[in-house]
């Protein structure tokens, strides 16, 4: 597919014209990064954002001991870094490929640039930046404020959401989800157990089904406990 026809199905370039589509994709490069890389590290200098095409990339950031924090996972279709098209500073996380994964990267300054001739990119791109703060600020909230129970009942119903089923698989590993729910490994699987024994969910392996949906809403609301 080439790249204008992926800028299509892209949210953030909707409403864009064929001759700004066109525009777009003379400035964008193709990066692929295999399982495992690293696609930026913290602290790097922050000259462009991308947009994943294909694969999964997680956001990341290292405790002084090493520990990881996942901020975000993406998937197709999602732009990510574009806080470095408005700040051009460093990039404030890490980033690397979950799976095989092929990118889109729009540099800086030619972005700015289109930007500066097209308003509609700007507006999309506040648009895009909004639901971003508003997931970031839901995360924040679930750390703080709700015990681990509650945040993978919330995990749960959001993935429920997003795939249209009361029966869908985990997206990611468990040693992942436990990352971003900032949790360990065991503590997850505890949860996961004890969700299954009293009748919340049914699980085998990475596929989850939901059977009681109101109790699950209640765990992650905060008006029940496990």
């Amino acid at each position: 597919m080439q790249s204008t026809e992926v800028l299509k199905t892209i949210p953030l370039f909707n409403g864009l014209t064929e001759q700004q589509l066109t525009d777009l994709a003379r400035i964008i490069a193709e990066r692929n990064f295999k399982k495992g890389e690293n696609i930026f590290a913290e602290g790097d200098d922050g000259v462009g954002f991308y947009i994943l095409a294909e694969g999964q990339v997680k956001i990341y950031k290292l405790s002084v001991e090493g520990k990881e924090q996942i901020l975000h996972i993406f998937g197709p279709g999602e732009p990510f870094a574009e806080a470095a098209v408005f700040t051009g500073r460093s990039f404030p996380a890490y980033a690397d490929a979950m799976q095989n994964s092929k990118t889109f990267f729009l540099p800086r300054q030619a972005f700015v640039e289109l930007i500066e001739a097209n308003p509609s990119l700007a507006m999309n791109m506040l648009g895009a930046l909004s639901m971003r703060l508003k997931k970031f600020a839901g995360m924040i909230e679930a750390l703080s404020l709700k015990e681990v129970p509650g945040r993978l009942a919330s995990h749960l119903l959001l993935l429920s959401e997003q795939q249209g089923s009361s029966d869908f698989p985990l997206n990611i590993s468990k040693t992942q989800l436990a990352s971003l729910l900032g949790t360990i490994p065991e503590t997850l699987s505890r949860i996961f157990n004890r969700l299954n024994s009293k009748g919340y969910i049914e699980s085998s392996g990475p596929r989850v089904k939901i059977v009681d949906r109101e109790g699950l809403e209640a765990l992650a609301s905060g008006e029940e406990k496990l």
